[in-house]
């Protein structure tokens, strides 16, 4: 693959992938997942969930229990590593502190042999192509989080895979950084033409970068806007945040913290479902206003309400208050389990 051409996208699917640490500890659980190529996944869950576990089975970094990974047609289950077709970018980015950024992303080039003026040509393309070409002679030391991460995303590259594996890539930078990068590995993606799958805990990182998000543990898979606006289980609802999870007469029931509508009178919207609490909360969050409702006078069922601002400043409510919430029955989306 020339640096400046995107690669082939390709395919990846996992048939019924499990891990097993021993006969009583599941860390994979028979998943199933296709990814389509040129697709930018995140596999999205809490500590403990499997995402790195599975992610770690694709690289060739763990072995697996049962099932199947196929790479573009090509059953890869049972290759080493290097044969796969895949690369994997570390979260601590896993840079030899003594070598330069060049250096570093021609390493792999310099173990299977390539000549010295080859390797030093690729790699100093992949270092223009991710804006650190005039930094090739620094040292991971010398260069900050967000160049470190480039070093580590160019030596990934420069071993052509077809899939690029990424493993909690933006955890490691401040909150400023970590929302300039995820755009940078967006852009570099469709640029590439890459398949990337993405592991995170964070909701937000998801739902920026992903065509296809995966929530693991009992979770779904989707679009990052199916899996917020229609969680399928409590699990998720919880999980993707920004959703109450409501027994009502219906069923139980997820519904969005800004669907949800709250008033000092009781009389409105008295015709659509309701209920009444007393506000535990208020936190200014800049462009609204976060409510905490205790349902029933009691802290059994606590409900978040969302308000815009002007919403809040033509009604103010402070702790104590007794409110009504409403909702259309349209925008309470029933949960499977």
């Amino acid at each position: 693959m020339d640096v400046h051409t995107p690669s082939q996208p390709t395919s990846l699917e996992l048939v019924a992938l499990t891990k097993r640490y021993g006969p009583d500890a599941v860390a994979v659980d028979a998943i199933n997942l296709k990814v389509a190529p040129g697709s930018y996944c995140c596999l999205l869950g809490p500590s403990g969930c499997g995402k790195s576990s599975t992610l770690r089975m694709v690289a060739g970094h763990e072995s697996v229990s049962s099932g199947d990974i196929v790479l573009g047609g090509r059953n890869i289950t049972h290759l080493a590593a290097a044969q796969r077709g895949t690369a994997m970018m570390f979260q601590s980015y896993a840079l030899f502190p003594h070598l330069s950024a060049l250096d570093n992303v021609a390493f792999s080039l310099k173990m299977k042999g390539v000549a010295k003026a080859e390797r030093t040509a690729r790699a100093n393309e992949l270092l223009e192509r991710v804006s650190l070409g005039h930094l090739a002679h620094r040292k991971p030391g010398e260069l900050s989080g967000g160049q470190q991460q480039r070093v580590a995303l160019a030596r990934a590259l420069i071993m052509q895979p077809q899939v690029l594996l990424l493993d909690e890539p933006l955890s490691a930078l401040d909150p400023f950084l970590r929302v300039q990068m995820r755009a940078e590995l967006r852009r570099w993606q469709q640029e590439l033409g890459l398949t990337f799958i993405h592991v995170t805990h964070s909701q937000e990182e998801a739902m920026a970068l992903a065509d296809l998000m995966v929530v693991m543990n009992h979770g779904r898979i989707g679009h990052p806007r199916e899996v917020f606006n229609r969680p399928v289980s409590e699990f998720v609802a919880r999980f993707m945040g920004g959703h109450n999870v409501l027994d009502t007469p219906a069923g139980r029931v997820a519904l969005r913290n800004d669907h949800i509508q709250a008033n000092l009178n009781s009389s409105e919207n008295s015709s659509l479902p309701h209920i009444a609490g007393k506000v535990t909360d208020v936190e200014y969050q800049g462009t609204y206003v976060l409510l905490g409702v205790a349902v029933d006078n009691t802290a059994s069922q606590q409900v978040s309400v969302s308000l815009s601002e002007t919403q809040f400043l033509a009604q103010p409510m402070a702790q104590g208050d007794t409110v009504h919430l409403s909702w259309q029955p349209t925008e309470a989306h029933p949960l499977l389990n």
